[in-house]
Parts: C-alpha cells; structure tokens; sequence
C-alpha cells in the first residue's frame, strides 16, 4: 500500500495539473486552425469556468490540496483561451449547445434573456466578470457569510456538482437513442483511466480532500461506468469498426475536433 501511496501522492498531481491543457489544447487548435467553432458548444467553458470558480474560493475555506487549487486555475486559463477562440470563429448559423440535448426551444425551455446565447461576445465576458467579483465582494467584504461552514460547503458542492453532473445529457441521448452510435471505446477507457486515478487520490493520497471532492468524485465515475454499460449494451458490435464511425465525446462531439479528459 506504501508503494501506491508514493506514487499517488507524486504521480497523480501532475498528471491532474495537466489535464486542462492536455484535455482542451487539441480543440483549441483545431478551431484556430479551422477558423470555425461549428459543432463546439459555449455550454462547455461557461460550465467548466464556473465549476472551477467555485472550486478556487472553496480552497479559502477548505484548504484542499494544492494540486487540485492549481488545477482549477489552469483550468480557468484553459477555459477563456478556448472560449475566447470559439467567439472568435462562431459560425454564422450562431452557437451550439450540444450538452443540453432535448432542451432547446423546441422542447418548450427558453433560456431566460437568452442567457449565454448572446450574439455579441462582450455579454460572455462581462457575466464571468461580475460572477467572480461577486465571489470575491462575499469572501473579502461579507466575512461572516465567507467564513460560515455552509457557505464553504455550498462553495465546494456547487462547484463539484456541476462538474459531476455533465455525463449526463450524454447518458440521456444514449438512453432516449437506444443507440451509441460513434461512441468509440477508446475513449471510453480514457474517462474510466482518469477516474481511476482520480478515485485513488481522493481516497489513498496523502492530501487533504474535502469531502465534496469524493462524494463528487464517486458520482462521475458511476455515471462513467454506466456510460460503459451502455456502450456495451447498445453498441452494434456486427458492424462497428473504428474506421467505420466518427468518435463522439461525452457531449455528443466528434473526438478529432475535442478531446475530453
């Protein structure tokens, strides 16, 4: 067990540190490249941003462990490159918002002042702007509020909550589909590898961890699992080839223009 620990406690980190960038640098390029973000959903850096946020103000309150914190961070400067790389090269046809399948407009669900639907770039910036300095006024000016322990536990919850919950929608399709039609395996094997590794820090590393991380943590990984049984389920393993079907992540994109950790 001492021999797993070590190479948690060292392992794991960087490998966590990374996974912004080794997670979203491929996308970044690829709509750079291309000079177009169809297909790329805006729901992706506003969740992600917003999850990461949380997660650096509840490290005030929490003091988690240091490669987590900085993780979050880089995951934040991931986020607004690629978001900003996305604004840059919307298509004319508008944004895409893939990870909400089935609650678009046509389903009767209408974003309020057509939140994050903006045509203008700037609204996109300003709303990311005014949230963390809304943060920021409740942890430096409303000290008793910032310093209470269910305020730091809404901190790390909502933050970890909204990460935990994105296999969802993609679990949805599947189930509504009947079908995982361009889901390779191989990708498959990738979430289930980092959940693995992120089980085993949370649990086994000499680090401080909340926990909101573990309960967050347990539940993405069972939702990944049971991606996995769909896979196997309604996969058409007579015809499926790995030429044959373009690669879809977990928010129904194709892998070659988004890779996910």
């Amino acid at each position: 067990m001492s021999f797993i620990t070590f190479i948690l406690d060292y392992g794991a980190p960087p490998l966590l540190i990374l996974s912004p960038v080794l997670s979203y640098a491929d996308q970044i390029m690829s709509i750079h490249r291309t000079k177009t973000s169809a297909g790329f959903s805006l729901d992706i850096p506003l969740i992600m941003l917003v999850a990461s946020i949380f997660k650096i103000f509840f490290w005030f309150g929490s003091y988690y462990s240091a490669p987590l914190l900085i993780q979050a961070i880089s995951m934040v400067g991931v986020q607004v490159i690629l978001l900003k790389v996305a604004l840059d090269n919307r298509p004319s046809s508008g944004v895409e918002h893939t990870p909400f399948i089935g609650q678009g407009s046509e389903s009767g669900f209408v974003r309020p002042y057509g939140f994050w639907q903006w045509k203008s770039a700037r609204p996109y910036w300003m709303f990311l702007t005014y949230f963390t300095l809304t943060l920021l006024v409740i942890h430096t000016i409303l000290t008793p509020i910032s310093r209470s322990s269910a305020y730091i536990e809404l901190l790390g919850f909502s933050g970890l909550g909204v990460e935990a919950f994105l296999p969802i929608p993609q679990i949805i399709s599947n189930q509504r589909s009947r079908s995982c039609e361009g889901f390779r395996p191989s990708v498959l094997i990738s979430w289930l590898l980092g959940d693995a590794m992120k089980m085993g820090f949370f649990f086994f590393s000499g680090g401080t961890i909340p926990l909101a991380f573990r309960i967050c943590g347990v539940f993405q990984c069972l939702c990944d699992v049971y991606l996995g049984f769909q896979f196997y389920t309604f996969a058409d393993w007579r015809s499926w080839t790995t030429n044959d079907l373009p690669s879809l992540d977990r928010w129904g994109m194709k892998t070659s223009d988004m890779q996910m950790s």
